[in-house]
């Protein structure tokens, strides 16, 4: 059985760091793509950022220069390093992994996170 943790979320001040980790955890043979959602109250769920296995990243317009995602392939993690963190990036932030293929399965889905909370608020 597949599981995406996440971590690292909270209350920062406008201009404040947080790092967000995701890890994927279960009988996983491959992982497409991994990646960071988030919505806030009365939006909806939008890509913050998402990595390939290849490496190749992709960002929303409104945090480029602000967050950077990276991977562990081989502990099947994923980072979210926010910098400069506004208001407007409070929402609640999700992991996902995109086709990720079980070991059992050898067919691939996506896969969501629980969610964690990032608040920028002073």
């Amino acid at each position: 059985q597949v599981q995406l943790v996440e971590s690292g979320g909270g209350l920062v001040q406008p201009g404040g760091s947080l790092r967000l980790s995701c890890a994927a955890s279960g009988s996983i043979f491959s992982i497409y793509a991994m990646g960071w959602y988030r919505q806030a109250p009365g939006k909806q769920r939008e890509l913050v950022a998402s990595i390939t296995s290849g490496g190749r990243t992709t960002y929303a317009d409104s945090v480029k220069g602000r967050f950077t995602i990276s991977r562990d392939k081989v502990k099947n993690t994923v980072y979210l390093q926010m910098i400069s963190l506004k208001p407007e990036d409070t929402a609640v932030y999700y992991c996902n992994a995109q086709n990720l293929i079980t070991l059992a399965t050898m067919m691939g889905r996506d896969y969501w996170g629980q969610g964690t909370q990032v608040t920028v608020s002073s």
